[in-house]
């Protein structure tokens, strides 16, 4: 007999941030008095917790508004002070939450510190936390590992995230959208952008699905036995909601060693370009959202010499692609079809070394870790700092001499 599986599913049609995943979830059925008392183990204080019900564009959800006092952080802290990822850490592992929730809540945690790490050039543990390391930030983080504690589902799915455009203002200026720091964790997530011209997805929401989801795809077959909705800070015009389901799969339909994600694969063959021109024709396809871009030497009608450029892409960005395709090669005419894209279950660490810290995408397949690969731009960036070859960088993760 096979078992049904108890899922959650993001549907992220219009982003996610750390507060509308709390309503979402307390929508859902978690109790909001545990949720309440749960979060009073985090030793910070003041703030206050205000839920109520709310609706964008006659949709009813669960609004979540964490109210902090002008002084948001603890009393022992010096004024002016920025938490780091070390001072995080501290926090979470010295209250009396369980260890899973603990567990969960640094991950989540790390996966915006090794991107602000990059991003800022700096070491993982001392990486200042400007907006992230506020109270309210951290009340949705170690919300959403309480929620997810407290729902006990087998597996964890999301929709590709929309994480909308323009610009965004932070504590370093003006941003594009997505911010910096989304957009690195959210590397090798399925992105959608564009649906309104500001940002929809912060860096908690991205981290809280780049932390706990098991796969990103844009269709699941499971059946929906609750829908919650969490109602976001915006009034806009489309509804700025977060949709979450908690259903049942068979678990036939689940794998553990591998994900899988709906993807688009546009073609071209051009027999009468300049080669020089493929560089910059990559550069601008990758810009627009391409998960890869690789060329093939064919040979075309009368024996012709040619290069088949293939991009790989999410179905929302397809048509940028191909306009890539139109105005910057000398193509006149594509081909494209839907195909699935299927993955080893990864994830990132980071590991420190003579050089500096690098990270390190670690690959599983039947419940063990069968392959790791440093990230090239770390090794490349500490390459250069040190005055030693990339090579150097490879061979001291090889041989462990860190």
């Amino acid at each position: 007999m096979i078992e049904a599986l108890k899922i959650l599913y993001y549907d992220c049609f219009s982003g996610i941030s750390g507060d509308m995943n709390l309503g979402a979830m307390i929508d859902l059925g978690v109790d909001q008095d545990r949720l309440v008392e749960e979060l009073s183990k985090i030793p910070i204080d003041p703030y206050e917790i205000r839920i109520s019900k709310d609706q964008r564009k006659g949709i009813s959800g669960i609004r979540v508004n964490i109210v902090v006092s002008p002084q948001d952080v603890r009393s022992d802290m010096p004024s002016g002070h920025h938490r780091t990822f070390r001072d995080i850490s501290g926090l979470i592992e010295e209250s009396s939450l369980s260890e899973k929730v603990k567990t969960v809540s640094l991950n989540i945690f790390r996966q915006i510190a090794q991107a602000e790490a990059k991003i800022h050039g700096r070491k993982m543990d001392d990486v200042h936390f400007h907006e992230i390391g506020a109270v309210d930030s951290i009340l949705d983080v170690v919300g959403a590992a309480i929620c997810l504690d407290y729902l006990k589902v087998d597996r964890v799915f999301s929709s590709p995230v929309q994480v909308g455009g323009g610009f965004v203002t932070c504590a370093h200026g003006i941003m594009p959208v997505p911010a910096p720091a989304t957009a690195e964790i959210l590397m090798e997530v399925p992105i959608r952008t564009g649906l309104v011209p500001f940002e929809t997805t912060t860096p908690t929401g991205a981290a809280i699905l780049a932390a706990t989801v098991d796969a990103f795809m844009e269709h699941v077959e499971f059946t929906p036995c609750k829908i919650g909705y969490g109602i976001g800070k915006r009034d806009t015009n489309i509804p700025n909601v977060l949709r979450v389901f908690l259903g049942e799969m068979q678990e036939e339909a689940v794998s553990d060693d591998v994900e899988t994600q709906e993807a688009v694969l546009v073609e071209c063959n051009i027999d009468d370009m300049n080669p020089e021109m493929y560089d910059h024709i990559m550069a601008l396809l990758f810009e627009k959202g391409a998960y890869d871009v690789f060329l093939t030497p064919v040979i075309m009608k009368k024996s012709r010499p040619a290069v088949k450029i293939s991009i790989l892409c999410d179905t929302g960005a397809r048509n940028a692609v191909e306009e890539v395709l139109w105005l910057h090669s000398s193509t006149f005419g594509v081909r494209s079809h839907n195909i699935s894209k299927t993955m080893l279950k990864r994830d990132v660490s980071a590991v420190s070394t003579k050089y500096g810290d690098i990270s390190v995408k670690n690959a599983y397949f039947r419940g063990r870790k069968i392959k790791s690969k440093p990230e090239y731009e770390d090794c490349k960036r500490l390459a250069k700092e040190k005055g030693v070859s990339v090579k150097e960088i490879y061979d001291s993760l090889k041989s462990g001499d860190v």
